[in-house]
C-alpha cells in the first residue's frame, strides 16, 4: 500500500533533483584536473561521482592516491567562480514548488551549504523553502538520517507525514532509516541501491501530477 499521495511536509535533493548542476561541476573539475597536468572528464563520468558531497566528488575525480585536502579547497575555488554558468532548473521544478506552502518544505543537500544558499539564490529558488541544510551543517549527512529529521524538526512534522524526494541512493536510504516515504527521481544522477522507492518519475514534470498540492 503506497503512502499518502499528499504529504503534508516535501524534503528534497538539490542536484540532480531540482537542478541540473552537472555541467558547472564538470567544468571546476576539468579545470582543476588541468591544473594537476590530467585528462578532463566527460559529463557521463562526473554523473556517477556526484551525490556523497564535495570530498568525495573530488577524491573520485583525482584518485584516493592522487587526492590531498588543498585540492578539495581548490576545486571549491573553482566551483565558486562557475556556480550558475550553466546550472539551471529542470523543467516543471518552478511550478510543482510553487504549488506547495514554502513552510511546509526543506531542501536537504550534501552540497555544502555556502553553494548550495547560493544557488537558491541565484536561482529564485530560496522562497520556496522555509529550512535548507547542506551537506557541512551538520557533522551527518545522507545517507544518515540526521539531517532529514532535523529538517522535519525545524519544519514541525513527524515522519509519516513526509515525502523525500531525491535522485540518489543517500536520499532513499537517510529517508527510510528516518521513516520518512520516498520517490525517487530517475532523471537525475543517481541509483537506487538496494532501496526500493515507494514512487518513481522518469521526468520532473510528473512530480506535479503526482503531488500536485494547491495552489498558493
Amino acid at each position: 500500500m503506497l503512502p499518502d499521495p499528499q504529504p503534508q511536509f516535501l524534503l528534497f535533493d538539490l542536484d540532480g533533483t531540482l537542478i541540473n548542476s552537472l555541467p558547472d561541476l564538470l567544468t571546476a573539475l576539468n579545470l582543476l584536473r588541468r591544473e594537476l597536468a590530467l585528462e578532463p572528464l566527460i559529463s557521463a563520468q562526473v554523473r556517477q561521482m556526484v551525490g556523497d558531497g564535495a570530498t568525495l566528488l573530488v577524491k573520485r575525480a583525482l584518485g584516493t592516491d592522487l587526492y590531498e585536502d588543498r585540492h578539495l579547497q581548490r576545486f571549491l575555488e573553482l566551483y565558486g567562480q562557475h556556480l550558475l554558468d550553466q546550472t539551471h532548473c529542470y523543467p516543471g521544478i518552478e511550478e510543482l514548488l510553487s504549488h506547495h506552502n514554502p513552510q511546509h518544505m526543506a531542501l536537504v543537500t550534501n552540497k555544502p551549504i555556502l553553494y548550495t544558499r547560493r544557488i537558491l539564490a541565484g536561482l529564485n529558488l530560496s522562497r520556496f523553502f522555509r529550512t535548507v541544510i547542506g551537506g557541512d551543517s551538520y557533522p551527518y549527512k545522507k545517507p544518515h538520517p540526521y539531517p532529514l529529521q532535523q529538517a522535519l524538526e525545524q519544519l514541525g512534522g513527524y515522519p509519516h507525514q513526509a515525502l523525500m524526494i531525491g535522485d540518489h541512493h543517500t536520499d532513499l536510504y537517510a529517508a527510510r532509516d528516518a521513516g520518512i516515504a520516498t520517490c525517487f527521481c530517475a532523471y537525475g544522477f543517481g541509483h537506487c541501491g538496494d532501496c526500493i522507492p515507494d514512487y518513481r518519475v522518469a521526468t520532473a514534470t510528473e512530480l506535479l501530477p503526482l503531488f500536485p498540492g494547491k495552489s498558493r
